[in-house]
């Protein structure tokens, strides 16, 4: 395991758990030396991530498109940054240049990438673990719609197995052991 993609919200949330999960598995993916691949803005649960990678000696890799870049909230301090046309091309790299894909609490755009992952998952173009840290119960919601849509058919258990689940980051810890 040498790179992880990190899914996660540009705002902090109301929860101050999620931001204390997103120091601590920064501080856990510099000290382990895998490198964090990220969003790579600097607010929000994706700045705490970055800046904890970074203040723990890590790495870290930013993928901007530029309409996020017109907003100036890049990220000043990674260590590469990856600038890219659109959202599109930012999902698709974010997703295939990484061992594991790790989802923490966010809104639309962690949701899109969430799902377009499970999607080539079950596509079967990619292999690679495909994590939500649920923290809080944060998806308890959308972990009980994954589980309707099993009992109503409209998804196979094989398909929903293709998303692990944890409370806390400390669990994560399976993917690179």
């Amino acid at each position: 395991m040498r790179r992880i993609s990190v899914f996660c919200g540009s705002r902090t949330g109301n929860d101050p758990r999620i931001a204390a999960q997103a120091e601590l598995f920064g501080k856990i993916l510099a000290a382990n030396n895998i490198e964090l691949v990220y969003g790579g803005t600097r607010i929000g649960i994706m700045g705490i991530l970055a800046d904890s990678v970074l203040a723990g000696g890590g790495m870290v890799e930013g993928v901007m498109p530029s309409l996020i870049e017109e907003r100036k909230i890049a990220h000043e301090h990674l260590t590469r940054m990856v600038q890219v046309a659109d959202l599109e091309e930012r999902k698709k790299r974010l997703i295939g240049h990484c061992d594991a894909i790790v989802v923490f609490p966010g809104s639309y755009g962690t949701m899109d990438e969430l799902f377009g992952a499970l999607v080539l998952k079950q596509l079967e173009k990619i292999d690679k673990p495909v994590v939500l840290v649920n923290i809080g119960g944060f998806y308890d919601a959308l972990l009980s719609q994954m589980d309707h849509m099993v009992r109503t058919g409209f998804m196979p258990e094989r398909f929903r197995s293709n998303l692990r689940v944890v409370t806390d980051c400390r669990d994560l810890h399976f993917l690179w052991e």
